[in-house]
């Protein structure tokens, strides 16, 4: 991203949101960013807010404190690839090789791609775990069967999406967890599609 499209106080607030994502997995609210510039209203935070939304820096899913996302930016880091690792029987051990993945490769084609945090475990059928994070695609017309991202009265849901007649049905991956059905006239839409999955071993 070029921040010199950016005014220094916009810069500021982009910067201090992207270190509060690293720090924490999750965006800062809007009286939080109001209070590290010591702002008294709310209403100067939107405005940057609008700004960086409009110049393609960030992504607000309207309705919840804390939608706020971070555009996709190209990754400029590789890392290295050693060889091939057996989950099955035991292959020969590591060799070094001349390979190297490139992470803007992963998802050469997908625009604006942002990432959220999952919190619970209503897709552990799907290997998707409480804590991991998901990259989603906005595409607010998915196929059955895709794993989406639904917003529904201000809260948002990772689940499994589904027409049926006169309803939307998104299906959780857990046996012990209910579907959740939407119709028409619910505050409700589709804010992206899943696209991989990120989880951490430390």
């Amino acid at each position: 991203m070029n921040e010199a499209r950016l005014t220094k106080r916009q810069q500021q607030v982009y910067r201090f949101i992207r270190q509060y994502v690293q720090e924490h997995g999750y965006a800062p609210t809007v009286r939080e960013i109001a209070d590290r510039f010591q702002m008294r209203s709310p209403n100067g935070v939107m405005c940057h807010l609008r700004a960086l939304e409009r110049k393609g820096f960030i992504q607000r899913l309207h309705g919840h404190a804390r939608t706020l996302v971070l555009r996709h930016e190209p990754w400029e880091q590789s890392i290295p690839v050693y060889g091939v690792v057996a989950a099955g029987s035991p292959v020969e051990a590591i060799q070094q090789q001349d390979e190297r993945l490139h992470m803007d490769e992963l998802f050469p084609t997908r625009r604006g791609l942002f990432a959220l945090r999952v919190r619970g475990n209503s897709m552990i059928d799907d290997h998707i775990q409480d804590g991991d994070l998901v990259l989603i695609e906005p595409q607010p017309n998915p196929r059955d069967g895709e794993r989406v991202v639904a917003w529904i009265d201000g809260e948002v849901t990772l689940k499994r999406f589904f027409r049926e007649r006169g309803r939307i049905r998104l299906e959780p991956s857990n046996p012990e967890m209910k579907p959740i059905f939407v119709s028409p006239q619910d505050n409700f839409r589709i804010l992206g599609v899943l696209r991989g999955v990120i989880r951490r071993y430390d």
